[in-house]
Order: structure tokens, then C-alpha cells, then sequence
């Protein structure tokens, strides 16, 4: 849970932290690794491939389960968790993958004995929390816990149906309080993060220490404790939280104490969880529990609601009451092939890869196997209208491939190039798409260890790469990996027995074959080959200013509304590549348009990024003579100050010769 408040985001200079400046390093840090005999033999130029020969390997998927939160907010105890571990045993959540019982907010009031561990309510907890523990794990489920990163938990903050509790955070106690957690025999904890937003603490360096404790605890006891980081999206998680956690939210709260279940949330929620380059080797973008089954959505918003976080490789915590569980929810929740889209064991996350008009969009996600996706078609307009996909947008030829239709769980014949189908206003359709072709890949083979330089792309957008690699031991193993001078990002290396095998990430690169991919750590594994294919439904382009030579960029990957562009050296990152629609719009992460804030007119305007809205200040002419006009204001898109570093914000200003005002699109 968090408070009803809009994300606040910290002054420009607290923001620059060593968690996230790092990624902007435009060259890409030097390998600490000692080279190999083997791998100074590893020059060669890139080679056409249809497909990596070493098998996918499968990484874990993204949790399933039932968390108490959106039905019972604070107001839980032995009792209420007991009546839904059973009503969710009987309605076959368990068959179906679900395997998680979290128990949200309101267990724990805050207090503690004198040696500083955390004591409960034995009248709502008989026989403390290893009784529920216990219970939950006859069924053959696994448990999860609440705490938060701060000292006062959110229940202090925003008391939902007990008194405020005080103390009811983890701070000070981490190491103390995840050992409890793992002895009373949980399996999963969520951190949330009202009292660490209330102290201002840096979310990166907090929750490192909060995943080492819960290391720590797991090492001692023996069980594997799940990491869910619940920050809200505040502070990019995307940019530091794989490898710290399987799981980290993206968003505000889908839902409010007291409220009803919206669409609006729905839709934004999962806008905001799209961090397609974050999502790889079992660490997954979280956009907050499933509203499925709760009163006021129909099965139609039920549905659409399934789809959207299995295209997007979501967790799946149901969030429903589920003693008045109905046959319909059920067979939603249950429906094996949609199921199989979200825990696809190739870990990836789907991405908008067409909207030919506002509001009717495609998704895509690449899945295991070859020549596989599952692909969302989205209406959200308020009239029933035709919406594509094209084989080629979602990276396969215009070859033959059947579409099934996963709701009904039938096929509805071959086609050859593209599937059109009728959606519902406000709905959607659920399609896989199988035996196609994939379109041509290239290999490249390392120039040093774990050094790919040379990599191609057509354009500049997302693209599917596969690291062929061998782990012979049977733990798991990570590195980093860094694109171009991106955000670093954790990957890991699942044990693949004495043979090769593959784990596939999506990158983004810029159009050219100066990219370079690095992969480097103390732990890493035997590296092969990189199998590299593009998804052209991504495709956007470079805003590479004249004067500077640097590119239109949104500040570490920020996506909040209002957030001011600036300049930055060119490295083809998700938020450096833009798309100019026929509606005169210049696009970032497939939602947010470049925006002249608050419909400004005048000369120093700020030029932001906000929802695209259709409005004109969020239209831009491109002029023959490289400049944008801003079709509101008259103005032209300007390098404050005809400055040239990194960071020079970008604003309007009236239109001149100046090459501070010039872009070329690239």
C-alpha cells in the first residue's frame, strides 16, 4: 500500500545519486576480468543466423498467489487468512500455478520485546505466526510476510482499519526482523516504503540492504525467501532493482482503501510497469496486484485486466475476496493458456509495437520457443473499431502463422502477413501467434570477454538478444550488462548442465553498428555467442541536436508526468528514442509525448514529457530546415541557452537560425 499522493519526485541535484549517474557514463566501463586464452581468440565479425542453437533456458517466473490487501486492507487476522487459504484451495487456485498466501498490512502493530523482536496480537494470531505459516503450508502453498523499509510502516501513516501503529517498519532491524520472517517459516516479503518515503531515504542503497538481510536469513535457515520491493515506482526501480528483488513495483497503488476497482488505475498501472530492458533471467516489473473478481468490473474489464498483465510477464496476486468467488472469476484466473503467457519460461516482458491510431494499440511478447508471441489488441476508445497486428512488427516474416484466440482456447485459422480483428470499446482480444518464421538474426562473438562490440541495428528500438553461455555448477550465476552507456542492469545465469544454453534479454540499440554490449562480473559465466533480432513495432529514432551533437533525453529513465527534456550524449536508450506519428507527435516509451508544459507561449517554456492527450501542445512541425515548431505556441524546440553539456534542459523559444535549435533525426 502507499498514501493518496501524487509522486513528488526530489530536487534535480538530490537526484543525481551514484546508483543512477552511473549509467550515464557514455563509454562503457573497462572489464575487470583477466582474459582467456580462449576468449583473445574470440574476433569475428558478425554472421547471419536464423535462429541461437543452444536451447532457451528456462528462468523462474514471476510469482503467483493471493495477496489480503485489496479486499481486507489492515483488517486481517488468523481467522480471515484462513477462510481464503481454503476457499483458495477449493477453487483450484493451486493447480492452476498459484502457490503464494501473502498477508499484507495490518498483522503487526509495531511492537517489539526487549531484545527488539517483533511481538504479535496472539488474540488475532493463536499460536503466533508460525500457526499460519503452518496451515498455509499443509495446503502445500507457500506464505508471504509485510514489513516496511522505514522505521513507521504505512500503517502508522495511513491507519486502514486498526489504530496507527507506530514502529510498525523494519529500519534498524533489517537483518533482525527478515531472520524472523524466514524462522517463522514465510516464503516471500514485501517491503513497502511509506516510512522511507516519509524519511527521504535513498530507495537503491536502502533496499540493497534489505535484499543482503534477506540473504542472509535464507542462508541460515535454509528457505528461500522472495524479495517484492514496493517503492511505488518512486526512484525508478527499473534502473537499480533487478538482482536486488524477483519483483519490484512500478506504480502507485492500483487500488485505494474504500475504493472500487477502475479501469483509469488499470490501464495507468500498467503503462507505468513497461520496462521492457529491465525485465529479464527471473526479475519482473510489478504493477500491483489484480483487481480481478473484486465488485464493480464486469468480466470483460476482468479479462482485459488478465491479459494486460500476462502480456506484460506480471506477478499474479489476486486480490479478490475469495469466499464469493464465482465460477466466471474462476475461469478467468484459471485459464490455462493465458497463464502461460505470463509465466512463459523465456522471462519477457510484451511492448506496444503498433497504435496506427490513438488509442487502438498492439502488444507484443516474445515467447519461448521460435516463432512464438502472444500479442494484446487494445481498444481504448469508446466505439468497437478494427485493430492489427503485422507479422513483421513483432519481429517474424510474412510467412504463414496460425492465430488462436486465448480466451476461447481455439484456433481461428493461417494468415499470412497481419491478423485483424473487432474489439469491444474498452476491450480487448487475446491472440497467440505460433509456427511463424523468425526474422534473420545476427550473431556476434565476443572481442574480448564478455566485450560484443559491432552490433547492428536497422533502427533505433528494442531488440531481442540472446546470450549463449555455459554454467556447468548448479547455482545460479550473475553479471552485468550494460548497452551502449545505458543503465546497467543484473542478469542472471540459471545452471545448464555441461552444454550451452541461452537466456534472452531485450536491448535497446541505436541504428548503426556502433553498439556495444559488455557483460561483466566476478561470478559470471562461460560467454558464447549473442544472437541479436530486432522488434520493429519499437522502432523510434535518435533527436540529435546540431549544436551539440547530443541527444533529446529524458533524465534516468524518468517517466513522470512534467518531467523536463534535456540533452545527453547519444546511447539509444528507451528514453532517447522517440517516435513521430502522423498526428505530429514525438513519443517516449510508447505513452508520453513531448509536451510544452501547461500549454506555455512563451519564450523559456519548459518542454516536458506528459500522457499523450492529442492537444496541440504536444504537436511539433518538423521544418525542412531541422526545426520543430510547437504547433500551440509558434515556438521552436531550443538547447536552453544554445548550451551544449549533458543536461542542458530543453524549452521553447522563438524560432531563429541558430543550430541550438536544429535536430536531426536519426
Amino acid at each position: 500500500m502507499h498514501p493518496h499522493s501524487i509522486h513528488r519526485p526530489g530536487t534535480r541535484a538530490s537526484r543525481w545519486t551514484s546508483w543512477t549517474s552511473r549509467w550515464r557514463t557514455s563509454a562503457v566501463r573497462a572489464l575487470a576480468l583477466t582474459l582467456t586464452a580462449v576468449a583473445a581468440l574470440l574476433f569475428a565479425g558478425p554472421q547471419q543466423a536464423s535462429a541461437a542453437t543452444a536451447p532457451q533456458v528456462a528462468v523462474p517466473t514471476a510469482p503467483m498467489g493471493w495477496a489480503s490487501w485489496n479486499s481486507f486492507a489492515a483488517k486481517i487476522d488468523y481467522s480471515v487468512i484462513k477462510q481464503q487459504v481454503d476457499a483458495f484451495v477449493a477453487a483450484g487456485l493451486p493447480a492452476a500455478g498459484y502457490k503464494y498466501i501473502n498477508i499484507d498490512e495490518g498483522w503487526w502493530q509495531g511492537t517489539r520485546d526487549s531484545a527488539g523482536n517483533i511481538t504479535v496480537d496472539t488474540g488475532d494470531w493463536p499460536g503466533g505466526m508460525t500457526a499460519i505459516t503452518d496451515y498455509i503450508h499443509s495446503k502445500g502453498l507457500k506464505a508471504g510476510i509485510y514489513t516496511d523499509a522505514g522505521k513507521d510502516g504505512c500503517g502508522y501513516y495511513y491507519p486502514t482499519g486498526r489504530p496507527a501503529a507506530p514502529g510498525s517498519g523494519s529500519e534498524g532491524h533489517y537483518d533482525q526482523d527478515m531472520l524472523q520472517f524466514s524462522q517463522w517459516g514465510f516464503d516471500f516479503v514485501k517491503v513497502d516504503w511509506c516510512g522511507g518515503d516519509a524519511e527521504g531515504l535513498d530507495a537503491a542503497s536502502t533496499y540493497q540492504a534489505i535484499s543482503a538481510s534477506v540473504a542472509k536469513a535464507a542462508a541460515t535457515t535454509g528457505r528461500p525467501l522472495t524479495l517484492n520491493i514496493c517503492n511505488w515506482g518512486y526512484q525508478n526501480p527499473w534502473n537499480w532493482a533487478p538482482g536486488l528483488a524477483s519483483s519490484y513495483r512500478t506504480s502507485t497503488d492500483i487500488i485505494y482503501y474504500g475504493n472500487s476497482p477502475s479501469t483509469t488505475n488499470m490501464l495507468s498501472n500498467f503503462d507505468q510497469g513497461l520496462h521492457p530492458a529491465a525485465q529479464h533471467t527471473g526479475y519482473y516489473n510489478d504493477p500491483d496486484m489484480l483487481m480481478v473478481g473484486m465488485p464493480g468490473f464486469t468480466a470483460a474489464q476482468n479479462r482485459t485486466h488478465m491479459a494486460l498483465w500476462a502480456i506484460s510477464g506480471a506477478p499474479l496476486m489476486a486480490g479478490n475476496d475469495l469466499t464469493t468467488l464465482t465460477s466466471e472469476t474462476t475461469g478467468i484466473l484459471t485459464n490455462p493458456e493465458v497463464i502461460a503467457v505470463d509465466q512463459d519460461p523465456r522471462g519477457l516482458q510484451g511492448v506496444k509495437v503498433a497504435e496506427d491510431t490513438t488509442g487502438l494499440q498492439a502488444y507484443g511478447k516474445v515467447l519461448s520457443g521460435t516463432g512464438n508471441r502472444a500479442v494484446v489488441l487494445l481498444n481504448r476508445t469508446s466505439a468497437a473499431q478494427n485493430i492489427t497486428v503485422r507479422w513483421s512488427d513483432l519481429g517474424l516474416t510474412n510467412a504463414s502463422a496460425t492465430v488462436r484466440d486465448l480466451w476461447s482456447r481455439t484456433n481461428l485459422g493461417t494468415y499470412g502477413t497481419s491478423y485483424t480483428a473487432s474489439v469491444p470499446a474498452g476491450g480487448s482480444v487475446l491472440l497467440k501467434i505460433s509456427g511463424a518464421t523468425e526474422a534473420a538474426s545476427t550473431t556476434y562473438s565476443a572481442t574480448s570477454t564478455g566485450h560484443y562490440t559491432g552490433v547492428n541495428a536497422a533502427a533505433t528500438g528494442l531488440n531481442l538478444v540472446d546470450v549463449t553461455y555455459t554454467n556447468s555448477g548448479s547455482t545460479t550465476l550473475t553479471g552485468t550488462l550494460q548497452v551502449n552507456g545505458q543503465t546497467a542492469t543484473t542478469v542472471a545465469f540459471p545452471p545448464t548442465g555441461s552444454s550451452p544454453g541461452t537466456i534472452s534479454v531485450q536491448a535497446n540499440l541505436s541504428k548503426g553498428a556502433a553498439n556495444s554490449l559488455t557483460l561483466s562480473g566476478s561470478s559470471l559465466p562461460t560467454l558464447g555467442t549473442l544472437a541479436v533480432s530486432p522488434i520493429p513495432g519499437t522502432n523510434g529514432s535518435l533527436l540529435v541536436g546540431k549544436q551539440s551533437g547530443r541527444c533529446a533525453d529524458v533524465y534516468n529513465n524518468t517517466i513522470t508526468n512534467g518531467t523536463q527534456a534535456e540533452i545527453w550524449d547519444c546511447n539509444g536508450g528507451q528514453n532517447q528514442a522517440w517516435t513521430y506519428t502522423s498526428r505530429k507527435e514525438l513519443v517516449v516509451y510508447g505513452n508520453k509525448c513531448l509536451d510544452a508544459y501547461n500549454q506555455g507561449t512563451t519564450n523559456g517554456t519548459k518542454v516536458v514529457i506528459w500522457d499523450c492527450n492529442g492537444q496541440n501542445n504536444q504537436k511539433w512541425t518538423a521544418n525542412s530546415d531541422g526545426t520543430l515548431t510547437n504547433v500551440n505556441a509558434g515556438l521552436c524546440l531550443d538547447a536552453y541557452g544554445a548550451a551544449t553539456a549533458n543536461g542542458t534542459q530543453l524549452v521553447l523559444w522563438t524560432c531563429g537560425t541558430a543550430d541550438n535549435q536544429k535536430w536531426t533525426v536519426s
